[in-house]
């Protein structure tokens, strides 16, 4: 149990090893879980090959290494992502540098991530240390929101984003309560190149932004220093962004309020909660779900029910306004570009000041009461976080489906890939977790099934990767089947959760005439 005083402002020690238990569960996090789609884009732009041209015929997973191991340079960067890509260049190229000290490896990649989660967790104990809220708490909360923890664990700039913009958004609270200018230039610097490592990170500048305008009149200075430093790197922004911005036409569904509501709220008790409800069935995931968002609205509930004693007046309005402005953003980007960009990792930038807020009023909850609601949120945060780590539910299948294929074809089996949208998510991320051994073939949407029957030639096992995770990869899946079930060469021999393996019967050569 927590004692009373789990209130106190913590010392020195208490923040860093609780700092340093933390990136250590991260760590553990980033090296369970398998490779994922968005982090090939991360891979082959550090390679210097952003978009792999996998070969036409069969090929074993060790001849391909190269296309993973290169490397890049920061202009070469840049100009990839403006050819090809959605984001700016920050993180990339921080990548990249990264690699060149500890290699190729994806776990070490992922490991960049960690030290970035962990310097937003002591980012968050300035923050609370500012606001006048329970540091230890704070960091706690955050450290158990999925969204914080899977954005730590992955190679994507989400926690590079989050860093900048918490430590910004520390400088500018300080400057707004203080009249630093020159910590207020500082704080909008950060906020600014946190949009340079991912676009939308903006919400929280303009959040902090919002906060000092409506201080205005004892803070002109300090917000004309914080909006200099912001809008300083915004041509930088604007230059990627306009040569990228029809490059993904069609990633997300049209905007519509009911459905765009739904599933803000469903991803944002998702970033706080993980996806638990996903591990039962029928009613019990109902009930688990209708649970959660119970918990969720109760939270809420109590941050305004409490809020005039949550930690000091001014400080706990700027964490309301940058804990609500990456929903609010995500709303405003789907009405104005007409899709629903909304996404757990997107929201999970509100994350660390909704822990903020919360620690700040249990903190002013009598003491057991107080201790009680945090052991609650904990308790389920943990057992979010052991899923993040261990349960399929919640990752991507390409890890899995490359183990269930190497079991199911053998060293001269055949295992059928679908090349998906450019061949980076899909292919990409089955080549990493498979054996070097592994035979595998990358098949294009356009494929017919005779063609597919075709480059499949002469293997004795043939294993279909049912991955179907983009719309070009969906797209192949039909002609993948098709090219072998139903064919009195060929017979089911075996499946996994996202494979299925068909067997060529010896002798037999009557499949051509058969269609």
């Amino acid at each position: 149990m927590l004692s009373s005083s789990w209130k106190s402002r913590p010392g020195f020690i208490p923040v860093s090893v609780l700092l340093l238990l933390s990136m250590m569960l991260l760590a553990g996090i980033a090296h369970d879980r398998g490779a994922e789609y968005d982090e090939g884009y991360t891979v082959f732009l550090a390679s210097g090959n952003p978009r792999p041209d996998w070969p036409t015929a069969p090929f074993r997973a060790g001849e391909v290494r190269a296309a993973f191991d290169g490397r890049s340079t920061l202009p070469d960067i840049a100009r990839d992502l403006r050819a090809t890509d959605v984001h700016p260049p920050l993180y990339f190229w921080a990548a990249e540098e990264w690699r060149r000290l500890v290699g190729p490896d994806l776990f070490a990649l992922r490991l960049l991530s960690v030290l970035f989660g962990g310097g937003t967790l002591l980012s968050v104990a300035l923050l609370a240390a500012e606001a006048e809220v329970p540091a230890v708490p704070a960091m706690l909360l955050t450290l158990g929101c999925y969204g914080f923890s899977y954005t730590a664990a992955v190679a994507r700039g989400f926690a590079l984003a989050e860093l900048l913009a918490l430590l910004g958004v520390w400088l500018v609270l300080r400057a707004g309560r203080c009249g630093r200018v020159p910590a207020a230039l500082a704080g909008g610097v950060l906020l600014g190149l946190a949009s340079f490592a991912n676009y939308l990170a903006a919400f929280l500048g303009a959040a902090a932004l919002l906060w000092l305008l409506l201080r205005l009149r004892r803070r002109a200075p300090v917000f004309a220093a914080a909006a200099l430093g912001f809008m300083a790197v915004l041509p930088a922004d604007l230059w990627f962004f306009l040569a990228q911005r029809g490059s993904r036409a069609g990633q997300f569904p049209p905007f519509h309020w009911l459905p765009s509501l739904a599933r803000l709220a469903q991803y944002a008790a998702g970033a706080l909660f993980g996806g638990l409800p996903l591990y039962a069935e029928g009613r019990l995931r109902l009930a688990l779900g209708a649970l959660l968002a119970a918990l969720l609205a109760a939270l809420v509930g109590l941050i305004g029910t409490e809020w005039r004693r949550i930690g000091r007046a001014e400080a706990r309005s700027l964490l309301a306004l940058a804990a609500l402005a990456p929903p609010a953003g995500l709303i405003a980007l789907g009405l104005v570009f007409d899709n629903t960009p909304i996404e757990l990792r997107y929201l999970a930038y509100a994350t660390p000041f909704f822990a903020l807020l919360l620690a700040g009023a249990a903190a002013a909850l009598p003491a057991r009461r107080g201790a009680a609601v945090l052991m609650l949120v904990l308790a389920v945060q943990a057992a979010a976080l052991a899923g993040l780590a261990w349960r399929p539910e919640t990752m991507q299948p390409q890890a899995e489906a490359a183990r269930e294929a190497a079991a199911l074809a053998g060293r001269e089996g055949l295992v059928l890939v679908p090349r998906g949208n450019d061949g980076v998510g899909v292919v990409g991320a089955v080549i990493q977790s498979a054996p070097d051994w592994l035979r595998l073939l990358a098949v294009p949407r356009a494929a017919t099934p005779d063609a597919i029957r075709a480059g499949a030639a002469h293997a004795p096992v043939v294993v279909l990767a049912l991955l179907g995770l983009d719309a070009d990869s969906r797209a192949t899946l039909p002609a993948m089947a098709a090219a072998f079930r139903h064919l009195p060469c060929w017979r089911q021999s075996g499946h996994g959760a996202d494979t299925l393996a068909f067997t060529h019967l010896p002798g037999c050569t009557s499949d051509s005439a058969s269609r």
